[in-house]
């Protein structure tokens, strides 16, 4: 639903370049207060956010400027690190001289309050959702999950291989799926590992005897363990000189469904830097309620549950 689409993803639509075509557009915007996107070109020194529509300028007042800025739940760095970059809003007015529109006044918050209402109040855990990562830290990724509302993703719901920071797996202003936790009062937790594919959907790209690239994720005294996909890992025969994060290549020595492993020989090691990928999602869905990590011929189950907790905000 691109009316309550992260920030970002509506910038380029036709309808949003229509709307900002001309002062008839804005006008008629205004009056059917549909929400508009474009970027923020300054902050000022009272922290109203300038917005640059093409033909005029806006200006969001600082109390209009996000959910929470008024109140002050939410800090004004949330307003200064918008310069730059796409804001949502509603027109709420204009000023004009000679009946000509000469600035527009918006309202990112009133944006946000709508689709609050419309979309994040409404959603239930297994929901799979559009969100963009605005920011990263050891601990998770900060994502826009509509309108520029930012819920968290812990860094070990990110993928079942393990990682030791989401830059490994992301980078800000990236755009990605999320599937909706739990729900707890007004906090959406969100995961985005299950969208990863099983192990067997992973498994199936691979076959005894390839020579694969991999990643090395950890060393321990038995063996070391490699990522062959986000959420596929085997462990190859203990190596001296290899490090963590380092690339490699290996080779598939067996795959065991029933035991979900898979045994590797590590070949050879390079010093090129790992690079960023667009996730792979196996899940076209716009809600599940179960994911199946594991073959069923495994005996150890892992499973996530998303209909545990039903409770809405």
């Amino acid at each position: 639903m691109t009316q309550f689409a992260p920030e970002g993803y509506r910038i380029n639509s036709y309808e949003n370049k229509i709307a900002l075509e001309n002062q008839d557009s804005l006008i008629q915007a205004k009056y059917s207060k549909k929400i508009l996107e474009a970027k923020a070109i300054l902050c000022d020194n009272k922290h109203n956010l300038i917005i640059d529509l093409g033909f005029i300028n806006g200006i969001i007042p600082r109390d209009e400027t996000a959910i929470g800025i008024y109140e002050g739940s939410t800090k004004d760095i949330a307003i200064i690190s918008r310069v730059n970059k796409p804001v949502c809003f509603i027109i709420t007015g204009f000023e004009e001289n000679n009946n000509k529109i000469t600035r527009a006044i918006l309202s990112r918050r009133k944006a946000q309050e709508f689709c609050f209402e419309n979309k994040i109040s409404k959603l239930c855990p297994g929901d799979i959702i559009d969100a963009m990562v605005t920011h990263l830290e050891n601990f998770g990724a900060f994502v826009d999950i509509g309108c520029g509302i930012v819920s968290f993703l812990p860094i070990d719901t990110i993928s079942v291989s393990r990682i030791n920071h989401p830059r490994e797996r992301f980078k800000t202003g990236m755009k990605i799926k999320v599937i909706v936790k739990s729900i707890s009062e007004n906090r959406i937790n969100l995961t985005h590992k299950e969208l990863l594919g099983t192990w067997e959907e992973n498994a199936n790209n691979f076959n005894i005897g390839e020579t694969v690239p991999g990643i090395v994720r950890s060393i321990e005294n038995y063996g070391i363990f490699v990522e062959l996909t986000p959420n596929l890992a085997g462990l190859a025969e203990p190596k001296e000189g290899i490090i963590e994060g380092q690339q490699i290549s290996v080779y598939i020595k067996n795959i065991i469904p029933d035991k979900m492993k898979i045994k590797l020989v590590i070949i050879e090691a390079f010093e090129t830097k790992n690079k960023i990928q667009e996730p792979k999602y196996f899940i076209n869905k716009s809600h599940i309620e179960k994911f199946i990590y594991s073959p069923p011929t495994c005996k150890r189950i892992i499973e996530t549950d998303f209909t545990k907790n039903l409770v809405h905000i």
